[in-house]
């Protein structure tokens, strides 16, 4: 939508910057697409050990974040108008939790996405999510 595609570390600054309560590792950027990390610790853990839900849609979230502005630029303003999560199985509390995220429709006004989240190292996903985003009139 852009001729202005940020490169990682462009994004990666402006994540830091604009939502620092959300660290990520932004581990690759392609087209419609995107792999990032968070890092999990205690504080990220629910009872009974493992990954609470917020975080796991607080990474999926941002992962589309990340994807989208990965096409159209940074703009701080694009939100979330839809998000869908299916909790597959447990999510390891001694493992990052990495997103693995595909657009697919990126429209003028409106970005359909889906999130494979897994636990590092895992082959089999923890969750699978799908959003809507809204992008503002430029």
């Amino acid at each position: 939508m852009t001729d202005s595609r940020p490169s990682v570390a462009e994004l990666t600054h402006f994540m830091q910057t604009e939502f620092p309560q959300c660290p990520l590792d932004i581990e690759s950027l392609g087209h419609h697409s995107c792999r990032v990390r968070r890092s999990i610790g205690v504080q990220q853990l629910r009872p009974g050990g493992t990954v609470s839900g917020p975080v796991l849609m607080e990474v999926a979230d941002a992962a589309l974040y990340v994807a989208i502005l990965g096409e159209i630029g940074l703009v701080a303003l694009a939100v979330t108008t839809n998000l869908n999560i299916n909790f597959l199985r447990k999510p390891r509390a001694d493992a990052d939790v990495v997103a693995e995220c595909k657009l697919i429709k990126l429209g003028k006004r409106l970005v359909v996405g889906e999130v494979l989240l897994y636990s590092d190292g895992d082959e089999e996903p923890v969750a699978h999510v799908t959003a809507t985003y809204s992008i503002p009139p430029r």
